[in-house]
């Protein structure tokens, strides 16, 4: 028996053989074309067909993952439409009289490296995105049939790495797990594994071509593979597998029960949501309502900025079918590493500290107000909070609540109907924590956003893989900042609530609870572990 380690990026067991998954050969002529206007057509044929594969991969990863996990598809759909990358792969084409594959190939390195040679982490990533669609298009091109790679029956796929379209492309009927030699716990199909709850190794430096066809058992609870596995460790592992199956359905039981502790101590438990796509998500996975409607997917799901009117549809949706459960609608937060080309905003040094969220609608007005009138019109269908985020200071809070104030009267003028809302602003910024009492004194609620929160008290870039090894997500400093924005809300009247990671901590769930949350919004796919644990903890012990 052979056993090799790597990093799980969730706790499950998958038990079957092995599959070695690799690219397809693709063996390209660096020879001239004999017409190189046919090879730039054939170019703008492929292009065209892989924006349409991006879009229908778009549609399969929102029914098996969820709308944050789809929204790389669209990204993808964005790269394949960029003049720059297209004209310089038909300048090779046309100049150079090279093959369309050839271009292509010349073409995407070339954008490759150069994300590859920029400073900021969240850049150098895109460079796979790069090859993805690479490969994408050569496989158009070259006619290559990618699917037949996983092979016909049930198996433990193990590659390199996989891109994202390659994880949403494989037929889920037929994966047991994943491992992968490189990959981050960060990455896109880290994303993809996590939604889809697939157990997945990542790291595995171990991995051998020897291994393909072998029995063997994907471990996530212990972070390892055991290859050619003893009849006992097979037994073993085999019940403790049939154990977590039974433990998912009875998560089912959960469904209707309050999530209130053994001593009488109940809180809310709501979803977090990329858009209406995953209302279904909530309803599905009996949350409470929704902490956090992230709208800039709104955003980025258009290729221009939307209109008030298209936004108001979006959330009447969401506000109008969930109703009266509360949705609370976070105002859009572009910018760091979420950049869309229409807003043109600048290359910064330090995009995740620049100029982003709050920052960007508090200096272009007609776009806050455009939002935030929709967020006002979809008020009078339902139970509304709006939640303004990367918020440092009063005086911003201040000023949004201006604007604000101006959208209603223009509102109200105009004659349009609006409810009853309530106002709450992220607190992510250690600025945001230690001004907690005089921010409280303006708003409804507070929503912890732990992922940020985390990254700026500990200097960590939480997009940057190679900084994992410092990362402390239960860093003391992190637990007592929540301690103290949850004490200094409740000063004022204020619920406060975590929306970021830690809420679905299961090892923190207790903590949270000791220290007086009143709600915690987590992937929908949490809530029912989450509700368990909540109903299992004795709070007067």
């Amino acid at each position: 028996m052979i056993v090799a380690t790597g990093k799980s990026i969730l706790n499950g067991i998958a038990i079957g053989k092995i599959k070695i998954y690799k690219a397809p050969e693709r063996t390209i002529d660096s020879g001239t074309a004999a017409d190189p206007s046919a090879e730039a057509a054939r170019y703008e044929a492929a292009v065209e067909k892989a924006i349409e594969q991006q879009n229908e991969l778009y549609e399969k990863a929102l029914v098996s993952a969820g709308e944050e996990s789809a929204a790389i598809f669209e990204t993808h759909a964005l790269m394949l439409e960029d003049d720059d990358l297209n004209d310089s792969v038909k300048e090779i084409i046309l100049g150079q009289k090279k093959t369309a594959e050839y271009a292509v190939k010349e073409g995407y390195d070339n954008m490759a490296e150069m994300f590859r040679s920029m400073d900021d982490p969240y850049f150098q990533a895109r460079s796979a995105d790069i090859i993805d669609l690479q490969n994408t298009v050569l496989d158009i091109l070259m006619g290559t049939d990618s699917a037949s790679m996983q092979g016909t029956e049930p198996s433990i796929l193990v590659a390199e790495d996989f891109a994202p379209s390659e994880t949403v492309k494989l037929d889920k009927s037929l994966l047991l797990g994943m491992i992968t030699i490189e990959g981050s716990s960060n990455s896109h199909t880290a994303i993809l594994a996590r939604s889809m709850n697939l157990p997945t190794l990542i790291q595995c430096k171990e991995v051998s071509d020897s291994w393909d066809g072998q029995m063997a058992i994907l471990d996530g609870y212990n972070h390892c593979v055991y290859i050619d596995p003893t009849k006992e460790l097979l037994e073993a592992l085999g019940k403790k597998r049939e154990e977590d199956i039974k433990k998912e359905a009875l998560l089912q039981d959960l469904k209707g029960k309050t999530n209130t502790t053994i001593d009488g101590k109940t809180i809310k438990v709501y979803a977090n949501i990329g858009g209406p796509q995953d209302i279904g998500a909530v309803n599905q996975n009996d949350a409470e309502g929704v902490g956090l409607f992230r709208s800039e997917f709104v955003y980025l799901n258009s290729k221009e900025a939307p209109t008030e009117e298209e936004q108001f549809q979006a959330y009447k949706l969401a506000v109008e079918s969930l109703a009266p459960r509360q949705v609370v609608i976070r105002t859009c937060d572009i910018g760091a590493d979420k950049t869309i080309d229409y807003m043109n905003l600048d290359k910064e040094e330090n995009p995740a500290l620049g100029f982003r969220a709050i920052r960007i609608c508090l200096t272009r007005k007609d776009f806050f107000k455009a939002q935030l009138r929709a967020l006002l019109r979809a008020s009078a269908y339902g139970n509304l909070g709006i939640m303004f985020p990367m918020i440092i200071s009063v005086r911003e809070v201040v000023e949004a609540k201006a604007i604000l104030e101006e959208c209603r009267k223009e509102l109200e003028a105009e004659g349009k109907q609006i409810g009853k809302f309530e106002l709450g602003i992220m607190v992510e910024t250690p600025a945001a924590v230690l001004c907690a009492d005089e921010l409280g004194e303006e708003v409804d609620f507070f929503s912890l956003g732990t992922n940020d929160l985390t990254q700026y008290t500990c200097a960590i870039d939480r997009q940057n893989a190679k900084l994992e090894p410092f990362s402390d997500t239960h860093h003391p400093a992190v637990l007592r900042s929540i301690q103290m924005t949850i004490e200094a809300g409740h000063r004022h009247g204020c619920w406060v609530g975590i929306c970021g990671e830690l809420g679905a901590d299961l090892s923190l769930t207790e903590t949270f609870l000791r220290m007086g949350v009143d709600e915690l919004s987590v992937n929908p796919k949490a809530v029912l572990p989450l509700r368990k644990q909540i109903r299992s903890i004795d709070l007067s012990k």
